[in-house]
């Protein structure tokens, strides 16, 4: 079904790009003092032909080495996809596009390490995580809504990207994680941004089908629960939609301020207050953010929970940079509370905190401390960009289940990154690499289980990027 949609929307954009430079002849009786329907601007067919295509292809590289004798593996992934949105009609437009993606050369995505009985942790998201062995059906729809604009707001219905701190698009594989719902931007004056709406549907990153919000929660690993006793909310939890609302202000003298709220409906809560400043060259900022539970947390019964009633978290995170207009440079630090985990699916997002590095989260865990230095150049706005980030992340122990969701010990990262978009012949296209490497700094109780694509481990990535 999705690749006859792909199909059509391949014949069809290009057959609307024709008419638009074809001579339209219209019979003289027609005239008579009126425009023809091809030259009225207010005309549904008018928001048609001038609407706007862009396209996307992709090639990416990804390798894990693990160390000593655990399974290393890689994957090379291809794909592409178009996408067409019309003109405005009364304010009104349409989009729709797919993509798709073909498992050119990888290792074998559905075995498992003999030591440890892990899975492939990484090069699986690039296809379809739920169906490993899959190299060729990879096609997704991935917009289809309907757009209201009115003056710079615009209210959108359907299958489309956001990017708000919880619920974003994680775009570190082939494709990113895409919603469906109804989500809008208000800007009521200069200074201030509403945004937010109701989500019913998610396609995370690493899949290609759409789930409700309940069946979306444990597409991914499922860790364990407090108890111990092995994660079991995968296609257990009851949802019926979640709800989201953002509001940024911006004050006088470079402060800002933004307020979060996400809750899903017989699940959790989450509510986040993030300060940001800049003076001068110097930059910081503070956010705070705090979770309850709904209910059972999503199911009543507990070992099928997603967000165990007895648990709460707290999150503080703070920023200390200088910046001017070659370099970004910045301290940060992450604490979680003791009072329970922080959880957020991993298949919605990102975590939105300040010490967030790439090919690890915090998510899962209580009782954390991180601290993360980062530097970015960026050479008079050129084609090059490079940054460094260095972090420490201390743990709770792997045994303590009860705050360390997925057995991840105490650990360092090293993230190395180049990114650089060509110009004149070959402009649209963009290359970046990515090295990643983990030192253990935990206790790991001689059980490579923890070891296992976690920690003394690296991960090489290059991407190939394509505009159009």
């Amino acid at each position: 079904m999705q690749i006859r949609l792909l199909l059509l929307i391949s014949l069809f954009i290009p057959s609307l790009l024709l008419a638009q430079h074809q001579e339209v002849h219209v019979a003289p009786h027609l005239w008579k003092g009126k425009k023809s329907v091809a030259e009225d601007s207010t005309s549904l067919l008018f928001a048609f032909k001038h609407g706007k295509v862009h396209g996307n292809l992709r090639y990416f590289f990804m390798a894990t080495e693990n160390q000593g004798h655990l399974t290393d593996s890689y994957a090379h992934a291809a794909g592409g996809g178009l996408f067409y949105e019309t003109g405005s009609y009364k304010g009104f437009q349409m989009g729709v596009g797919g993509y798709f993606i073909y498992n050119t050369a990888s290792s074998d995505m559905s075995k498992v390490d003999p030591y440890t009985n892990a899975i492939n942790r990484y090069e699986a998201s690039l296809f379809d995580i739920e169906n490993p062995e899959n190299k060729h059906d990879l096609d997704r729809l991935e917009e289809l809504y309907l757009k209201y604009n009115f003056g710079k707001s615009h209210l959108t219905a359907g299958k489309q990207l956001i990017n708000t701190p919880f619920i974003n698009l994680q775009d570190g594989r082939m494709r990113p994680t895409e919603v469906g719902g109804l989500y809008g931007e208000i800007f009521p004056g200069k200074k201030n941004k509403l945004e937010g709406g109701y989500l019913y549907e998610l396609s995370p990153r690493g899949t290609v089908d759409w789930y409700g919000i309940g069946e979306s929660i444990g597409i991914y690993p499922n860790g364990t629960n407090v108890d111990g006793s092995k994660g079991n909310y995968a296609q257990n939890i009851e949802s019926k939609g979640l709800y989201l609302l953002g509001y940024t202000h911006s004050l006088p003298k470079g402060h800002s301020l933004k307020l979060w709220n996400v809750l899903v409906e017989n699940v959790f809560n989450t509510s986040q207050c993030q300060w940001d400043t800049k003076q001068g060259n110097w930059v910081a900022g503070l956010q705070y953010t705090e979770q309850h539970a709904i209910n059972h947390g999503g199911n009543e019964d507990p070992s099928k929970t997603y967000f165990d009633p007895s648990q709460m978290s707290r999150v503080f995170s703070t920023k200390l940079g200088w910046e001017n207009n070659q370099w970004k440079t910045s301290l940060n630090y992450t604490r979680i509370t003791g009072e329970g985990r922080y959880l957020m699916p991993r298949e919605w997002g990102r975590d939105p905190f300040y010490t967030f590095m790439p090919r690890e989260r915090n998510e899962g865990f209580g009782d954390l401390h991180a601290f993360v230095g980062k530097v970015n150049y960026h050479p008079h706005n050129g084609p090059l960009k490079a940054s460094v980030a260095y972090g420490v992340f201390q743990l709770p122990d792997v045994k303590q289940v009860a705050l360390n969701k997925y057995g991840l010990p105490s650990y360092n990262q090293l993230n190395l990154e180049l990114n650089y978009e060509f110009e004149g012949f070959l402009e649209g296209l963009e290359i970046q690499g990515l090295y990643v490497h983990k030192y253990n700094q935990g206790e790991t109780y001689g059980n490579e289980k923890y070891i296992m694509n976690k920690v003394d481990m690296s991960n090489y990535n290059v991407v190939l990027n394509f505009h159009f």
